[in-house]
């Protein structure tokens, strides 16, 4: 009799990002997940993002309709698709999944970015207490990627979150105020996250969104 194979769950998945686990695939068809803790960890301070002049008129146009766990498949499964610039991926049908699992259990989020009815960008991530891993974003148009992280953050920050996890640092979230932090300093973070409770806003009124940029543009050093 052949064993079964292990068929990693919504719960266990859970209990690594806990622990200050995460998982990654080699590639969109790779059956084989690793689980990391590296050395660094990424991390965008709350109080500490940078809304730039030219982001912040994007923002103040309301070019863009920004949504909140609208269509979550269609967001993650456009984080997973090959682009131009990243013919590969490291979201395999494994982790998106798990991650439309958590999503149905109220564990996981998206935030959609809209022009003219169409999904021109969006990001998604894990949600537990007080911490929020965000794990991919996409963007089809100048901007639209931009919009959705600061509508993200200002999200999390009216919801009571104290710690956005990137897991890694780019050049981009560097923009942004990202900034890498030693595993254990991380972990410490992590745990204290983690027993915070907080509640993901869906739909604030876009005063109150305004006024959360408007802040946290005079907050960013």
């Amino acid at each position: 009799m052949s064993a079964r194979p292990f068929l990693l769950t919504p719960d266990l998945l859970l209990r690594a990002y806990r622990l200050g686990l995460f998982p990654m695939a080699e590639s969109r068809e790779s059956r084989t997940l690793h689980w990391l803790d590296p050395d660094a960890r990424g991390v965008l301070p709350l109080h500490g993002f940078h809304i730039s002049h030219s982001l912040m008129k994007v923002l103040r146009s309301q070019r863009f309709t920004v949504t909140a766990d609208a269509d979550f498949p269609t967001t993650i499964a456009a984080c997973a698709a090959a682009r131009a610039d990243r013919p590969e991926t490291w979201i395999n049908h494994e982790i998106e999944r798990l991650f439309i699992a958590l999503f149905k259990l109220g564990f996981a989020h998206s935030v959609e970015t809209w022009e003219n009815g169409q999904l021109v960008g969006g990001l998604y991530g894990a949600a537990l207490g007080g911490a929020f891993f965000g794990e991919s974003m996409f963007s089809s148009t100048t901007d639209a990627s931009k919009v959705a992280l600061a509508h993200l953050v200002a999200r999390l920050r009216l919801g009571g979150y104290t710690l956005l996890d990137t897991q890694f640092i780019t050049s981009h979230l560097a923009r942004f105020g990202a900034i890498e932090v030693p595993r254990e300093r991380y972990h410490a973070l992590l745990a204290e996250a983690v027993e915070v409770s907080a509640h993901f806003p869906l739909r604030p009124d876009t005063a109150t969104l305004m006024r959360e940029f408007e802040t946290m543009r005079k907050e960013a050093p």
